[in-house]
């Protein structure tokens, strides 16, 4: 600031003085007596200007390797391992320049040092199944974070193509037989410019019996894909709740990394158990009473505060804000609520993707509480709490006084159980619909467990809900096709 006024009024002074020397007229030789002063003066208020600074720069590196004659761990099942590193490139250096100031105020320029480096760590004998979770210093982080390949250590395993690199094509080991890991370009400055102590969730396969040449791993063929509720449970989307202002909470993600639980557990499936083909894909909606008449089918909410940011709830029309919300113990939901369609969709397709055949199975649980005063169909005072679906009958049961069993009010109720809103039919019609906007399925599953609803007799001696099934049936086949 002293520069620009003692500037200007040199200036004027020289202006006033007049004449030339060397042909400069006054006023500049003022103007320039003037800044001389004034940046003189300026130096001793503000400062010469900073110095360039340096930060995070690391003259020299300690990477602990494995040591000559370091015995070689055994794992069964599951356990965590500390790595040895077994392998490892120089240390590349990072640096990134910034600037500040000007306009008068002092600049300043600040580097900044990251470095990075590629190593491989042996973890065990091998072969192993996979690799779980992994810890950075005894803190979980995600292995898609750090770029980690695993190699399970077979018998027939190649070089990995980093150290291939580096090392030159045929003078890279392939560690046949050790089970490791290889991180690459791994960025050390989130670990402060040094390399964490890593150690990893190690999952090896039951060895089969002897005399066995498979194991249980290798001969089961399908599993079934439960509990089939939770709102997003099966989106392979990653979906956050927003719990206040800046406060985000994971709807479906409970390790570290970016993907959800559901995709982290097909790989686990086709990882833990190769030889299964086929998956029972069970998505729930709710029923709240024994008697069928009575019985509505509804998809419900576990809270109608809390939204997916990624993808708002939705099923079969009904948005968060109008669907029944989930009976609560504790204040807590008894049950996850409906998979929104858009994560039935997506996990669908997840599994066609990933070479399974899907059996899809629309499935009823019910949620009614202790002290909920309906009459019980069976005789209770009351209808239990979070009764079996196989349980739901007429208004009252075959072989109890009164029933309705052999008589047309039996009909009557079963029409009204699979009839209108809220009734069996729109239920198992919809997810039939979701089935097919994902591509299809291989099976479709009707009437899990409604044995007290089928074993009902009409006046006639037949089984209306038996022939109501059927009717389903020819329905569902006509949305997802004949085969």
């Amino acid at each position: 600031m002293a520069t620009i006024l003692l500037s200007a009024a040199g200036a004027a002074i020289g202006a006033g003085v007049g004449g030339t020397v060397l042909g400069l007229s006054g006023a500049v030789i003022g103007r320039a007596v003037g800044a001389t002063l004034g940046r003189v003066i300026d130096a001793r208020l503000l400062g010469q200007g900073s110095a360039a600074v340096e930060t995070g720069r690391i003259d020299r590196f300690h990477l602990a390797t494995a040591g000559e004659g370091a015995p070689i761990p055994l794992v069964w099942g599951t356990a965590r391992v500390a790595g040895q590193v077994i392998w490892a490139t120089r240390f590349v250096e990072h640096a990134a320049t910034e600037s500040s100031g000007g306009k008068g105020a002092p600049k300043q320029v600040v580097t900044r040092y990251s470095y990075s480096v590629s190593l491989a760590l042996a973890l065990c004998e091998g072969p192993i199944l996979r690799v779980g979770r992994v810890w950075a210093d005894g803190v979980e982080i995600g292995a898609d974070e750090i770029g980690l390949r695993v190699y399970r250590g077979t018998a027939d395993q190649l070089p990995d193509p980093k150290i291939e690199a580096v090392q030159g094509t045929g003078m890279a080991p392939a560690y046949r037989g050790i089970a490791y890991v290889v991180i690459e370009d791994l960025m050390l400055e989130r670990f402060g410019n040094r390399v964490p102590q890593f150690s990893f969730e190690v999952v090896r396969a039951a060895d089969p019996p002897e005399g066995v040449a498979r194991g249980l791993s290798d001969l089961v063929r399908g599993v079934a894909l439960i509990p089939g509720s939770g709102e997003y449970a099966v989106a392979t989307t990653p979906v956050t709740y927003r719990d206040g202002p800046g406060a985000y909470r994971s709807a479906n993600r409970n390790a570290a990394g970016a993907r959800t639980d559901f995709a982290r557990a097909l790989d686990v499936l086709r990882e833990e158990l190769p030889a299964v083909r086929s998956t029972l894909f069970v998505v729930c909606w709710f029923g709240d009473d024994l008697r069928c008449g009575h019985c509505r089918i509804r998809p419900k909410v576990e809270f109608r505060t809390q939204e997916g940011e990624e993808m708002p709830w939705s099923v079969a029309g009904l948005t968060r804000a109008t669907a029944a919300e989930m009976p609560r113990l504790d204040g807590r939901p008894v049950y996850g609520g409906t998979p929104a369609d858009a994560a039935v969709i997506e996990a669908l397709r997840a599994q066609r993707a990933a070479g399974l055949s899907v059996v899809f199975a629309p499935f009823v649980l019910m949620d009614q509480l202790a002290g909920n005063d309906l009459p019980d169909p069976w005789g209770g005072a009351e209808q239990a709490p979070l009764p079996w679906r196989g349980r739901i009958t007429g208004s009252v049961a075959p072989g109890r006084a009164g029933t309705v069993d052999g008589t047309a009010a039996a009909e009557a109720e079963v029409a009204a159980f699979f009839a209108g809103e809220g009734g069996y039919r729109a239920f198992v019609l919809h997810c039939a619909r979701l089935c097919a906007e994902a591509g299809g399925v291989d099976a479709f599953l009707l009437g899990s467990e409604l044995v007290g609803l089928t074993r009902l007799r009409g006046a006639d001696g037949g089984f209306p809900a038996v022939a109501a099934l059927r009717a389903l049936a020819a329905e569902v086949r006509a949305i997802l096709g004949a085969d």
